[in-house]
């Protein structure tokens, strides 16, 4: 298993002043309410996002800042909505004013080249403040561009496409889905392939509301005993997964659970290393929050174009001694169940809760919260200069990621930055290097390879 510490990389990043991008052409000034799932506490919040190209010597005299600069204009005429201005009405329901402002767009140059980062294409990201500058005042929610991206001119003749996008507008797929329409137009399309679709109205709550689940990841969770994370010692590792720590891992599973998806593989082998390093007291409860894209999970097919948020928080709850003192396919199978649990009624029962409990931030006190980005479709967006060399989430925070990743060797495999006190982060590192080094061939029973210790 390998994992990759921060780089000590330095360069310097010369900014234009930040602009105002408007839809290329006039488009609809009118009022657009987001849909309950969009506009919940939890999703308040802006987040980062890194796209890495090399040179492309078929692209020279080729400037990528004024060809994406341009489709971005057209792109918006298509997503218009992304170019206005959020505001909040009763009930705290969130409203897009489609003004037509624009989005915020920065022109930048980097004194150095692609090959100085050497294997450091992975977050975090070496001077990540300088090539995704936090324009200030833009970082609010209302009433600010509800999106910032930054292109970076390197030496070499790549390019760092940076974004930061309001959450409250687009998940990940939604994120794509615009990204693709200003990649296709950058590259000589009139419009996108996929017209954009907004009928927030589909994930409205019903009338009356009503929840039929429990929904375990919006539980009120007080920190009782001061055990969230802190914030000011706090280090970022990523650590990746080839086919030979995959193999590794489901040996050290029944044979009826070894064929469980990566993503459960990894979510509950990390979860669980997790929890051991952290050092929770035992009779605390712990819980693992999975990010599920849920558009599969509807009777009727969802419209592809849909660029909101339709994913759900599905969370497992146990004590932190259970976690720790059973095998892996304990955590397995509690995982597996979570996510399970996301059907068309699961998420209707969400927007009714955010109706009825004034849109609640979901519970990440001594949670461990991950998403699959691996097949969102980020490293597939060309703007002419060849496929990204990484295009993923650009840090960890309270959220981690499975990202795609290829390691020195060439492997293809999955890489998960992780967000950890120091001391936390070193006995991480020893509980997974243990589950990949020491397989067991056989089943053993209800073991533990490090015993759980009371908190600090």
């Amino acid at each position: 298993m390998t994992s990759y510490s921060p780089t000590s990389l330095e360069f310097t990043v010369r900014r234009r002043e930040p602009e105002l991008i408007a839809p290329a052409k006039p488009t609809p000034h009118e009022f657009k309410y987001l849909s309950d799932i969009d506009d919940q506490e939890g999703l308040r919040f802006h987040i980062p996002h890194l796209q890495i190209y090399r040179n492309e010597p078929t692209m020279i005299g080729q400037d990528p800042v004024t060809v994406i600069r341009k489709a971005i204009a057209e792109a918006l005429v298509f997503y218009y909505p992304l170019a206005g201005r959020l505001s909040e009405r009763p009930g705290r329901k969130l409203v897009v004013d489609c003004t037509g402002e624009g989005i915020l767009f920065i022109e930048a140059d980097a004194n150095v080249r692609l090959e100085q980062f050497g294997g450091a294409l992975y977050p975090p990201f070496p001077c990540l403040d300088e090539l995704l500058y936090n324009v200030p005042g833009s970082s609010g929610i209302l009433g600010c561009p509800l999106l910032l991206i930054q292109v970076t001119r390197l030496m070499c003749g790549g390019f760092i496409f940076a974004i930061r996008l309001n959450h409250t507008m687009c998940d990940a797929v939604g994120q794509t889905r615009f990204v693709s329409a200003v990649v296709e137009i950058a590259r000589g399309a009139r419009a996108p392939s996929v017209p954009p679709v907004w009928e927030r109205e589909l994930l409205s709550a019903r009338d009356p509301p009503r929840v039929t689940f429990l929904h375990r990841e919006y539980d009120d969770v007080p920190d009782t005993k001061g055990t969230l994370l802190p914030r000011d010692d706090m280090v970022h590792r990523s650590f990746f997964f080839g086919p030979t720590e995959v193999a590794a891992l489901r040996k050290h599973l029944p044979s009826q659970l070894r064929t469980c998806t990566k993503f459960e593989l990894l979510t509950a082998c990390i979860w669980r290393c997790r929890t051991i390093a952290i050092q929770p007291d035992p009779e605390e409860d712990v819980r693992v929050v999975c990010i599920v894209n849920a558009r599969a999970k509807f009777n009727q097919p969802f419209p592809v174009g849909y660029y909101g948020n339709v994913f759900a928080y599905p969370t497992a709850v146990t004590s932190a001694e259970k976690l720790c003192k059973n095998p892996l396919e304990y955590a397995l199978e509690l995982v597996k169940k979570a996510k399970g649990d996301v059907t068309e009624e699961y998420m209707r029962s969400v927007a009714d809760l955010m109706v009825l409990k004034g849109r609640p931030r979901f519970a990440w006190v001594r949670a461990y919260v991950v998403s699959d980005l691996t097949r969102i479709g980020f490293s597939e967006l060309d703007f002419g200069w060849g496929k990204p060399v990484y295009a993923a989430a650009a840090e960890a925070g309270v959220a981690s990621f499975h990202i795609p990743f290829k390691n020195h060797k060439g492997e293809d495999g999955i890489l998960v930055p992780i967000w950890l006190p120091e001391l936390a982060m070193e006995r991480l590192v020893k509980e997974i290097e243990s589950m990949i080094k020491e397989p067991r061939m056989d089943r053993i029973e209800n073991t533990s390879t490090t015993p759980l210790k009371s908190a600090m």
